[in-house]
């Protein structure tokens, strides 16, 4: 069994669902960068959407240790933004005639997927925070 560096929140009522669904998101564009042609065009890109796209669950976790309303929002904000740029280096992917789309189609889906959720708990947690 692999051990986790992750700590358990004694406090939550629920399975950290969103907590594992960024994860696999980051394990699915590591895989997708893996398969991608050596040119140097679709590395190029590809190093891009590594990066943006494995930080998504990064700043998530970050989020949820977060000491304050404030920089929960922040962090929250943070990984709203690399999910933003994922889906645009998936655009230039797909726009450039280095992949098709129908290759990482369900990888765009889900960082849309991803973005809305974000976009409501900012919202909630911003109108939270002002009551």
């Amino acid at each position: 069994m692999k051990e986790k560096c992750r700590m358990k929140n004694k406090n939550a009522a629920e399975p950290p669902a969103l907590t594992q669904r960024t994860k696999n998101f980051a394990l699915r564009i590591i895989r997708m960068y893996s398969s991608l042609p050596k040119s140097s065009v679709a590395q190029v890109l590809g190093k891009q959407i590594l990066r943006s796209g494995t930080s998504v669950g990064a700043n998530y976790r970050e989020a949820n240790r977060a000491r304050s309303k404030a920089e929960f929002i922040a962090k929250m904000g943070d990984s709203l933004k690399e999910l933003d740029e994922t889906c645009y280096w998936l655009e230039l992917l797909s726009e450039s005639g280095t992949l098709t789309a129908a290759k990482f189609h369900d990888l765009t889906g889900e960082s849309r997927q991803l973005m809305a959720i974000f976009i409501t708990i900012i919202k909630r947690a911003k109108s939270s925070k002002e009551s």
